[in-house]
């Protein structure tokens, strides 16, 4: 049974992971993963401070601090995606609607969107693990991994044939300009992957951070002071919204190679209404949503689907979850682990994102873009050296071409699709 000491030590390490997954989210380029092998790695070191626990007890202790960092940087990373314009590639699509509710003076209702999104994710995945439990324990996902090429194929489609509803062109015209930059954005993908080092922080700043900045600065006036209101929704959008995200974020963590960015992708398709505040709580509920999915998977398949699942099967012995009504201790308490993270994390976005809102309409809207695009462009520079600057021009010359062709610029989430089709067509 869980004693007075061990919980104790529980919670410090959830308030641990929150403190940690705030800094990742507010810093662009410093990921979870990062922090997760760091405290994998120095594990050795704390046991011995804290002996007094069994050995099975600190191992989950150490993974509920990894996985409330993870969840927790899901709630914050809209944040300098929104104001600052640094989107990862969980991030990047939410970042377009995020950008024209800031234009609006409305960047708190932005930030509220997404701690709603996240932590209604939570809840709904909690529900959903019962039927992703079946469904995964039967032959569906297999069929489906066994045609992973055709519904990747589909996806991309969809992505490019519903820029057909745009009313600004001629359908046969969207869908040119869509397939363009889809297979401009994939070819630049592909060659990517050829690179030594990822190079997912410069691609991701250059196609949806940099080539919005660099159009506001030209483009549009200076920003308005941020009104601080709470968001109005109605209760049925608010469930759509959430639902699908949820279930785009399951439906991933059990696909191979498919990771919550082409989630987003899944998401997006699935609703008719893209409003910037529906979006923004679907795009927000995958990423939350994905990382709890992730960690069902691991224990239902034995298999790690991110960075944060392979430190945690690193740190602990992963029991099979072999029973709907026997989960294994340990899966209990991660689940209680990303349930507490997140309800902190929810009040911690709405208070930083009220704090950038004041913040941010007392600054010279121009000024302030030109000193982010400096910010990126040496930030990018000291992670990713030369060769990291030269991908994150090519990027933002990418990024800029939906801009100015009209098309959406979801299209250029081709730098992940054409890429890993091509991996599966071999």
């Amino acid at each position: 049974m869980w004693t007075y000491h061990f919980l104790a030590v529980f919670f410090a390490a959830l308030m641990l992971g929150v403190l940690l997954g705030t800094l990742t989210g507010l810093i662009p380029g410093f990921h979870p993963n990062n922090v997760a092998f760091i405290l994998v790695s120095i594990s050795p070191v704390l046991m011995q401070d804290l002996h007094f626990l069994a050995p099975s007890d600190f191992s989950i202790i150490v993974a509920s601090a990894i996985l409330a960092t993870a969840v927790t940087h899901t709630f914050l990373s809209f944040i300098p995606a929104a104001f600052v314009g640094a989107p990862e590639a969980d991030t990047a699509l939410s970042l377009l609607p995020a950008h024209r509710l800031l234009l609006e003076g409305r960047a708190y209702e932005a930030t509220v969107l997404s701690a709603i999104g996240s932590f209604g994710a939570v809840i709904f995945s909690l529900l959903w693990l019962i039927p992703f439990y079946f469904i995964v324990s039967s032959h569906l996902f297999a069929i489906l991994q066994s045609h992973l090429l055709y519904v990747l194929i589909g996806i991309s489609a969809i992505l490019i044939l519903t820029e057909s509803f745009s009313e600004r062109m001629e359908p046969h015209l969207a869908i040119i300009l869509s397939t363009m930059v889809f297979t401009i954005s994939g070819i630049f993908g592909v060659v990517l992957q050829k690179l030594p080092v990822p190079m997912f922080l410069p691609a991701f700043t250059g196609l949806f951070g940099l080539s919005t900045i660099l159009y506001s600065l030209f483009y549009t006036p200076e920003i308005p002071p941020q009104e601080i209101k709470e968001p109005e929704i109605e209760n049925m959008e608010l469930l759509k919204s959430i639902a699908s995200g949820a279930v785009s974020g399951s439906v991933v963590s059990v696909l191979p190679g498919i990771t919550s960015a082409h989630a987003t992708v899944m998401a997006m398709l699935a609703r008719r209404n893209r409003e910037p505040e529906q979006v923004i709580l679907t795009l927000s509920g995958v990423n939350t949503a994905n990382v709890i999915f992730c960690t069902a998977t691991l224990f239902l398949t034995l298999h790690a689907r991110s960075g944060t699942m392979v430190a945690i099967s690193r740190i602990m012995e992963v029991q099979p979850w072999e029973g709907i009504a026997a989960p294994p201790r340990a899966f209990i308490l991660l689940l209680i682990a990303v349930l507490t993270a997140s309800a902190f994390s929810f009040f911690v976005t709405r208070y930083v994102g009220k704090q950038f809102s004041l913040f941010f309409c007392r600054i010279p809207y121009r000024k302030m873009l030109s000193g982010i695009i400096v910010s990126l462009t040496l930030l990018v520079f000291v992670i990713t050296g030369w060769l990291g600057l030269l991908v994150l021009f090519v990027a933002t010359a990418i990024g800029l071409i939906p801009i100015f062709a009209g098309v959406r610029r979801s299209n250029c989430m081709g730098v992940l699709l054409l890429p890993i089709i091509i991996a599966v067509l071999h």
